[in-house]
């Protein structure tokens, strides 16, 4: 009974931290849209400064209560994931930039592909036939639904390139450092959240004036656009957050398969994209392509050969030919 209990207790967390990660993530693109759109804050590299500053606050006032305990994470580590995780938002923020709505689209859904390769490549994981396919009904659902012109060029391609690949190492990195050194989601997120916070809030004025050829305090602040800084700030805490926390329980790629459901909602509710769309035969069949897809991930992942350690590591192997050769010896005596 005591195994049913823990499997349906860790279904339930399973479900509150997917629920919580695509209700923040949906409810900070609706702000964000908002600020941006409405209010004229263009700012994307120093929005997200201010984010990471908010968070630092968060997770320093919860280590002064006691809730997050002391541990620790190497330098090294801690400026590689600065790195990628800087990178990956400024990669997004340019790619989008130069690049047509639809090709920008089409290098976010790569980052699934590239993920799959890292597990395969890092951690020697294989993906059953099922899982393989429900990824590509994924894919395919959410280029249906998303996908509209598609140009490139060569320095759009470049900027997609390193804003995939640092994505994808970004949230590799997450699983790794919450693996290897046993860090919970708040303790990881009180490492790295000060040491991004203090490099895009020194970078991010310069990388926005480089996008948008204004300088972030030439901006005219009034009390609806500050409300609207800060309820994004808020909400980022729960996103960032929720991150991590999906990253932990799951893997890189379940995060971005499922992690999908945020790109079809957004559409959905998105007015000024309906509009455009018409919410046209093409956008339903690819939500629902996408769903079927994700539906189909959530099953073939977890059943037994659906995605698994497929190549033991070299301690285990030597542990084995050891005991291999003693058995050996034990047979000839």
């Amino acid at each position: 009974m005591a195994p049913t209990n823990k499997a349906d207790r860790k279904a339930v967390l399973d479900i509150a931290s997917w629920m919580f990660n695509v209700a923040t993530s949906v409810g900070i693109i609706m702000v964000n849209k908002a600020l941006m759109a409405t209010h004229g804050f263009s700012f994307a590299t120093t929005l997200t400064a201010l984010h990471f500053a908010t968070t630092t606050i968060m997770t320093a006032v919860l280590r002064w209560l006691g809730y997050i305990l002391p541990s620790h994470l190497p330098v090294p580590d801690l400026i590689k994931f600065v790195i990628f995780a800087n990178l990956s938002i400024v990669g997004m923020n340019v790619s989008l930039m130069w690049n047509s709505v639809g090709f920008y689209q089409i290098a976010k859904l790569c980052i699934i592909p590239v993920s799959c390769f890292l597990e395969v490549l890092f951690d020697k994981i294989r993906y059953s036939r099922d899982t393989k396919l429900s990824i590509v009904v994924v894919l395919l659902g959410v280029a249906v639904c998303t996908v509209t012109d598609v140009s490139v060029n060569t320095k759009g391609l470049i900027a997609a390139s390193i804003a995939v690949w640092s994505t994808a190492l970004q949230q590799y990195y997450v699983h790794y450092l919450q693996r290897r050194y046993s860090l919970g989601s708040f303790n990881l997120l009180g490492h790295t959240a000060p040491t991004q916070a203090a490099s895009l809030l020194l970078l991010g004025p310069f990388i926005d004036y480089l996008l948008t050829t204004k300088w972030v305090y030439s901006f005219e602040y009034n009390a609806m656009a500050v409300s609207f800084i800060g309820f994004s700030s808020v909400i980022a805490i729960g996103t960032n957050l929720s991150q991590f926390i999906c990253i932990g329980r799951f893997t890189a790629v379940s995060f971005q398969v499922l992690g999908h459901m945020k790109t079809i909602l957004s559409c959905s509710w998105d007015s000024s994209y309906l509009e455009k769309k018409a919410f046209s035969l093409q956008v339903f069949l690819g939500m629902i392509l996408a769903v079927a897809g994700m539906i189909w991930y959530g099953n073939a992942s977890t059943k037994p050969g659906g995605k698994e350690r497929g190549v033991p590591n070299e301690k285990s192997h030597k542990t084995r030919s050891l005991s291999d050769s003693e058995q050996g010896d034990d047979e000839k005596v």
